[in-house]
């Protein structure tokens, strides 16, 4: 059973949680290969990835793939978030953990941007 964690920055303006949290109940209602989406935040606000891939764990998970919603891959993406899920395999390394690129790292980014800056002419 592979699992999905998107895992986000966290904010203390609790509105931009919950876009997360939103964009979540979406994902989970549309097909995907994945048992379980769930998420995460790095900093700031909860379930820490931590918690995260823990409930996943104890929800039946075999396989992870944490997916960082970040454009860039600046100190979060490259150092804090494999640190923290480093720690959650060292204590359960009969768990597959993968981590995936960056958000920013899609080849679709520049499309969708385009999109959005179209929108505002």
């Amino acid at each position: 059973m592979t699992h999905l964690l998107v895992v986000a920055h966290g904010s203390r303006r609790e509105d931009s949680n919950v876009q997360i949290r939103e964009l979540i109940e979406q994902l989970r209602l549309a097909p995907t290969r994945f048992a379980a989406i769930d998420y995460a935040f790095l900093e700031i606000a909860e379930p820490t990835i931590a918690q995260g891939l823990r409930q996943q764990i104890a929800h039946g998970a075999r396989q992870i793939v944490v997916m960082p919603y970040f454009l860039s891959a600046g100190r979060h993406v490259s150092i804090d978030i494999p640190e923290q899920v480093q720690r959650i395999r060292d204590v359960n390394p009969q768990i597959d953990i993968r981590i995936a690129n960056h958000l920013g790292a899609a080849e679709k980014i520049r499309e969708i941007l385009i999109d959005l800056a179209s929108l505002a002419i």
